[in-house]
């Protein structure tokens, strides 16, 4: 029993001491701080192969840059778009350090080696590659002289290759045909290749010259056609094979003469009415060159002008033609405030109509008629020949006209009120009243005033409004002469002065530089 229990003992304190935790082996904690070790050199060296490695040490990559360029050199790998040319490692090392010897000494070496090159492709007829290194020799700074040798010499190679004589005889039928410029066929690129490789060849500078003084006659032609864009081409094209041509100056200045003119007489056709023709001009000029201000400016004008008609015309009760002038402002200036004014006074000229349509409505028109002319004649004996609308003399013989054109009583009556209308239009353009005496006129003109009457009276109030735009403008007051200038234009588009103050008034409202 005593013997059981000592054994039992001793069981358990042997299970204990193998419990109990035994030191580390030395080799295991070798083993880790090995691999420590290495895990900590494989992260160092991919961290010096990054950006990060540059960074700490940019002269390891400077090095190995400048062997893989030297690398490159040697396989005559000179130049590459992807970067792997010598030249563009050379130049790589150099933006890392731009003190290093070797890099400056490398691109050096790159110019000697293109030059050799193209000296080898001239001697094997290979004359795009050649043209190419040399082209890089230069770009390298190789000696001028030197550059130039080859280049002679490459130049008298493709010469000899190519057949000059030929070159030259297609040149000369190309000329003879018309055909001047316009693709590698033609005279002029003909030529140019000629001279490229003998400059001096007398047939072909003869050549050339005669191509340029046509194309130049053409250019001529084509400004008094009107066609600026043909003109401006061929001018361009002669100015590109030979800047210094004799006939280059005259053309050039006929070419700006015709600009000028083209301006004039957009402005000479908005003033004289013609909106359509002045447009058309502006719209050409600026085909020619989209970023002309005078055109912008010209195409404005004319929206301004398409509104003030369709005003007019709405005043008239001619609806169509005005929407029609409408929608041409508004293609012109989408945004421009002149056309929403409009668009306002043909709605309201529309409501007026509908009152007056309104008025002779009913189950016999035709009885309406005498009433409405008792009410005219009731208006015009208390000096309501305008106002209040719906209810004046005007307003209730259109009614009756509406209802009954042709009517002797009417015709009468409308006879009777046109002197009415012409004493308003001289009373209040006497006392300055330049909206009333428009007004008078507008009633003139519905009631069937001869047209050489109206004119005059029109010339008159538009001289007027002239006058209170100039003195406007004198007061620096620019939004209300423009406004005067407008309403004068659309009374009467060739009044003289509107296109000497019109001028004042661009000047004025010019920004100051």
């Amino acid at each position: 029993m005593v013997g059981d229990l000592r054994d039992l003992r001793f069981e358990a304190r042997g299970r204990a001491a193998d419990a109990r935790p035994r030191p580390p082996s030395p080799v295991h904690g070798w083993w880790i701080a090995g691999l420590a070790l290495l895990s900590a050199l494989v992260l160092v060296a991919v961290l010096l192969r990054g950006p990060m490695g540059e960074r700490l040490w940019p002269q390891a990559r400077v090095h190995t840059l400048t062997g893989e360029a030297a690398q490159a050199l040697a396989r005559g790998h000179l130049t590459a778009a992807d970067g792997s040319g010598a030249r563009e490692l050379y130049e790589a090392a150099m933006a890392i350090d731009p003190d290093r010897v070797e890099p400056r000494a490398g691109l050096a070496r790159v110019a000697e080696a293109a030059l050799a090159q193209a000296a080898s492709a001239e001697q094997q007829g290979r004359f795009e590659q050649a043209h190419a290194n040399l082209r890089l020799a230069r770009q390298l700074s190789i000696p001028r002289g030197r550059a130039d040798a080859v280049a002679e010499r490459l130049r008298r190679r493709e010469a000899a290759v190519a057949g000059l004589d030929g070159l030259v005889s297609r040149a000369e039928a190309a000329r003879l045909a018309g055909r001047l410029h316009g693709d590698d066929e033609s005279a002029l690129p003909l030529y140019a290749r000629v001279l490229e490789l003998d400059p001096g060849r007398p047939d072909a500078l003869r050549g050339r010259e005669d191509a340029l003084s046509a194309l130049l006659e053409q250019a001529r032609r084509d400004l008094r056609a009107g066609d600026i864009a043909a003109a401006a081409t061929a001018i361009a094209a002669a100015r590109r094979y030979d800047a210094g041509h004799v006939d280059l100056p005259d053309t050039q200045a006929r070419f700006t003469e015709e600009l000028d003119a083209l301006r004039r007489r957009a402005d000479a056709d908005l003033t004289r009415g013609r909106i359509d023709e002045a447009v058309a001009t502006w719209q050409r000029l600026q085909r020619y060159d989209p970023t002309d201000a005078a055109a912008a400016e010209g195409l404005r004008r004319a929206a301004r002008a398409f509104a003030v008609r369709a005003q007019r015309l709405a005043a008239d009760f001619h609806f169509d033609e005005a929407e029609a002038a409408l929608a041409k402002a508004r293609a012109l200036a989408p945004d421009g405030a002149a056309a929403t004014s409009a668009q306002v006074a043909v709605d309201r000229a529309r409501r007026r109509l509908a009152q007056l349509q309104a008025a002779g409505n009913g189950p016999d028109p035709a009885r309406r008629v005498p009433e409405l002319l008792r009410q005219a004649a009731d208006a015009e004996a208390r000096g309501d020949l305008l106002t209040p609308p719906g209810e004046s003399a005007y307003d209730r013989l259109r009614a009756a006209q509406a209802i009954a054109p042709r009517d002797a009583d009417v015709r009468r009556a409308v006879a009777r009120l046109l002197p009415s209308a012409r004493d308003c239009f001289e009373r209040h353009l006497s006392a300055n009243d330049l909206a009333r005496a428009r007004r008078c006129l507008d009633a003139r003109d519905a009631l069937g005033d001869e047209a050489g009457a109206l004119g005059q009276a029109r010339g008159r109030l538009a001289q007027r409004w002239l006058a209170i735009g100039d003195e406007r403008l004198a007061g620096g007051q620019l939004g209300p002469a423009r406004t005067a200038l407008d309403t004068a234009r659309s009374l009467d588009p060739s009044s003289p002065g509107l296109g000497e103050f019109e001028r004042r008034l661009r000047t004025a409202s010019a920004p100051a530089e």
